[in-house]
């Protein structure tokens, strides 16, 4: 039997949500640790960041030290690992388990975020960072002169195929649908950027190489082949709810898989919230998941108040 800590507020996951959370869990008094795998979260693969209220231009890396640093100004431990299960207490309070170690907790904030979403085609997997990418900010600058396709039709899809303009001698994107969907800003710097050349109705089938992606296989021909040579690719086909641990324990998630919240974070267990790119909201944008973490953390602090906790956990009893 591991560590055992006794908690006010576990947070599950440190990207800007959660650690956001944290900030107004220490400044209302309460007992709490933010537990994580990667500091900062999806956002420090974001170069510019010109939508967060108070920063006309910063980096999601300067961004979320910044929240990192003023969490730490507010007395908040950190654990970099991964939780690897959350379970209820007959006294309905949480224990969230960290391997061997075990976290008891009256309330739980899961701001666990999303991963990118895959293909799912043959050679994807045998090429993954062998031509085969998911972040332009990441690996972008490994392409400087190459030939490069993005596959994808959203707005993020455009922000990268613009991203990469900045390395690569030419970018192909190829959008699955009959257009690019991208905000009215993007789409025209799209189309005005003569680096970028648009595929439509164009779908990934295979992805083919030897040592490294040297070409892929689409499901129409482009002049006279169905075979594109590529220097590497970078996939942008939206993300995944990382919602695992949150269903185990019964919380109700909605068709794309993410957790139900109400306006107050709160989902259908009570002392159990969610905030961010994991929660149900529509316009997942920093600052709104932040915002929900913020809120949670008030709605946390008032539930504890609300309620007398007898938590009997001691290695004796159980």
């Amino acid at each position: 039997m591991g560590h055992h800590a006794d908690y006010d507020v576990v947070i599950i996951g440190s990207g800007v949500s959660g650690m956001g959370a944290s900030i107004y869990c220490g400044r209302f008094g309460l007992k709490t640790v933010v537990i994580g795998e990667k500091q900062g979260g999806t956002i420090i693969l974001t170069d510019d960041i010109a939508n967060y209220p108070g920063f006309v231009k910063i980096s999601g890396m300067d961004l979320a030290d910044n929240i990192h640093e003023h969490a730490k100004a507010n007395n908040i431990e950190f654990v970099e690992r991964k939780v690897t299960k959350i379970a209820r207490c007959d006294e309905g309070c949480f224990i969230v388990s960290v391997g061997e170690d075990e976290f008891h907790t009256k309330t739980v904030i899961y701001a666990t975020g999303t991963e990118w979403r895959k293909l799912g085609v043959p050679g994807e997997a045998a090429f993954t960072s062998k031509g085969v990418h998911y972040c332009a900010l990441c690996d972008g600058p490994m392409y400087k002169g190459k030939v490069v396709g993005i596959i994808g039709g959203s707005d993020s899809a455009a922000k990268e195929a613009l991203l990469m303009t900045a390395y690569a001698s030419h970018v192909h994107l190829f959008v699955r649908g009959e257009q690019l969907r991208a905000e009215p800003i993007n789409n025209q710097k799209v189309l005005d950027n003569n680096k970028i050349t648009i595929h439509t109705n164009s779908s990934v089938t295979e992805v083919i190489g030897e040592k490294f992606l040297q070409a892929i296989k689409l499901n129409k021909e482009i002049e006279g082949s169905d075979v594109f040579k590529l220097d590497a690719i970078f996939v942008n086909i939206g993300h995944i709810p990382l919602t695992g641990l949150a269903k185990e324990i019964g919380i109700i998630t909605n068709k794309k898989n993410e957790i139900v919240i109400d306006r107050m974070s709160k989902t259908n267990i009570e002392g159990f919230y969610a905030a961010g790119d994991v929660a149900d909201t529509q316009f997942k944008q920093a600052i709104t998941g932040v915002a929900e973490g913020v809120t949670a953390a008030y709605a946390a602090y008032h539930y504890i108040n609300e309620n007398a906790f007898i938590c009997l956990h001691n290695d004796e009893e159980r």
